[in-house]
């Protein structure tokens, strides 16, 4: 098994709002600098970013400083894959301008299906996004690092989805490092009803169709991962520092989960739900015994917020610590207090 990855996406595009010099490098073993895109066949790096990582190196120097490339939105990824020269000259540009990082994230959402339906997408995606980590692995080589996040999910912007759909789970895993699975936004716009963001297991009340709830959750998309020939020591578990807000029809039998939700809130992350919500007498606190995770609930507004704390956090970090998995992760490090709770949390299982 591999070193122990305690990661952090870094919003370097907005690093305004997250300076450097807070950074709890202490915590952490690799970041994720997020993020690249990909204009016209080209890579553009965010113009920040030299000087960023040269001050976290710099401070850091124990740090692995990944540069991630895509995210939610981000198209090109099809086209700059789509055959051997577009592959060669986007992995040329790869090791070309990210020569001050060690090492590059592949965050293509998502190839063949499932990302939003405005970006192009193509049958041979999934094979092509195979061969560009190919590409890219053998053009970084050996002291590099390359990983990849990937969904888990099942309801996405065409409704079900399945990510062997969309990559080649095992040939994939075997080219890369290790895998950064997204082990949050099981609950969602694209859900009819109002649900958790990231439950730690099944609930069998829940009605997502059967087929769909048993991968839904985080232990559940583990297990599928690992039945699709990723090893579980190539995986390393997200944790969200977000919240998902809904409004619902009814309070129903569960001050709000699982009713019918008619439009999404924008509830910000743990520091604006810890600092907003949670000191605010309106708002219902309640737990679940099975998702393992807190929800808000609003009687006046008919508002349901699914979130994470340090002890939910901690207890998926748990999971993923005793069940022999790569490390943690989080989207993203702005969302955490001022005391670093939800960071500290994720990362103390594995520093027992």
């Amino acid at each position: 098994m591999g070193r122990t990855v305690l990661g952090a996406y870094f919003p370097g595009a907005d690093a305004h709002e997250y300076p450097i010099e807070h950074l709890p490098a202490d915590l952490l073993t690799h970041l994720f600098y997020a993020f690249a895109t990909i204009e016209d066949g080209h890579l553009r790096p965010p113009a920040a970013a030299p000087a960023q990582v040269a001050a976290i190196k710099q401070a850091h120097p124990h740090l692995r400083i990944m540069i991630s490339i895509g995210g939610w939105g981000a198209g090109g990824f099809s086209d700059a894959a789509l055959t051997p020269r577009a592959r060669a000259n986007l992995v040329a540009e790869c090791v070309e301008l990210t020569a001050g990082f060690d090492g590059v994230d592949l965050d293509w959402e998502f190839p063949v299906s499932g990302g939003p339906a405005e970006l192009t997408r193509r049958p041979e995606d999934r094979r092509n996004c195979t061969l560009l980590a190919q590409d890219l692995r053998d053009r970084l080589g050996p002291d590099r690092l390359l990983t990849a996040a990937l969904p888990a999910g099942r309801l996405q912007s065409a409704g079900p989805y399945d990510p062997a759909d969309s990559f080649e789970l095992a040939e994939l895993a075997d080219v890369l490092d290790f895998v950064n699975l997204m082990t949050y936004d099981f609950g969602t716009g694209f859900s009819p009803i109002a649900t958790f963001n990231a439950p730690l297991t099944e609930v069998a009340d829940d009605p997502l169709e059967p087929g769909l709830r048993r991968w839904n959750n985080v232990t559940g998309a583990v297990d599928y991962y690992e039945r699709h020939g990723v090893p579980r020591d190539k995986l390393v578990l997200g944790v969200p520092f977000y919240g998902r807000g809904f409004r619902v029809t009814s309070p129903g039998e569960q001050a709000g989960l699982f009713q019918p939700q008619i439009g999404t809130v924008d509830v910000g992350n743990w520091r604006d739900i810890s600092r907003d919500l949670l000191p605010d007498p309106a708002w219902q606190h309640h737990r679940h015994p099975v998702a393992r995770t807190p929800w808000l609930y609003h009687p006046e507004t008919q508002t349901f917020v699914s979130y994470e704390d340090a002890d939910s956090i901690e207890e998926r970090a748990a999971f993923a610590a005793g069940h022999g998995l790569r490390g943690a992760f989080t989207w993203q490090l702005a969302g955490d207090d001022s005391e670093h709770s939800l960071l500290a949390a994720m990362t103390r299982p594995f520093r027992r």
